[in-house]
């Protein structure tokens, strides 16, 4: 096993934290990190997925997600935090959201899932981005809430878009080797 971390903890919790890493270190490799700085600094191409707290003091969990992006990682970000919620979401670029507390098992199986997205179609993962969004906002939002928001409606509207495409994929394939053909980023030079 290689010494290159694959999953980034950050968190300013360091118990948890390090907990975080413990959990997910008997199964790959992991580093964790106390802020958003140290996060950029320990950000390495070898990293594939990053959980992440929204709340820190510094550059905070929204400023460190968005500077993964802007730096053009290739990796999945999946926000875990106390923080509820909200429209604001829709137009960050995570890949998924758990809200603490988090189980041990809740947490590994957060990281294999979002693993196996990084071999699907940027269409396809944005697909499953989006629609973890929605699903979150429907757990979280009265149903007027959600009719009444603009930005919703927009993400609605492109969820059901991504998802024509996604099925249109689907159907075409006329065997099990084109179907999983379709789902790996066959134009990634990562």
């Amino acid at each position: 096993m290689s010494d290159d971390p694959e999953v980034l903890v950050v968190d300013d919790e360091a118990r948890l934290a390090d907990l975080f890493a413990a959990w997910i270190g008997a199964e790959r490799p992991v580093e964790a990190a106390y802020n958003g700085e140290e996060a950029l600094e320990k950000m390495a191409e070898t990293v594939e997925v990053v959980l992440l707290d929204r709340r820190m003091p510094g550059l905070s969990g929204d400023e460190v997600l968005q500077a993964i992006r802007e730096e053009g990682y290739d990796c999945r970000v999946v926000m875990v935090t106390a923080v509820d919620p909200d429209f604001d979401i829709i137009e960050m670029g995570f890949d998924d959201y758990l809200v603490k507390p988090v189980s041990k098992d809740e947490l590994l199986e957060m990281v294999v899932t979002v693993s196996a997205r990084a071999e699907y179609e940027s269409d396809i993962q944005e697909y499953y981005a989006l629609v973890s969004k929605k699903a979150l906002l429907e757990s979280e939002k009265a149903d007027r809430d959600l009719a009444d928001n603009e930005e919703y409606q927009d993400l609605c509207d492109r969820v059901d878009e991504l998802r024509s495409q996604v099925d249109e994929t689907v159907s075409g394939m006329s065997s099990h080797d084109d179907f999983v053909g379709a789902f790996q980023d066959l134009g990634s030079d990562h």
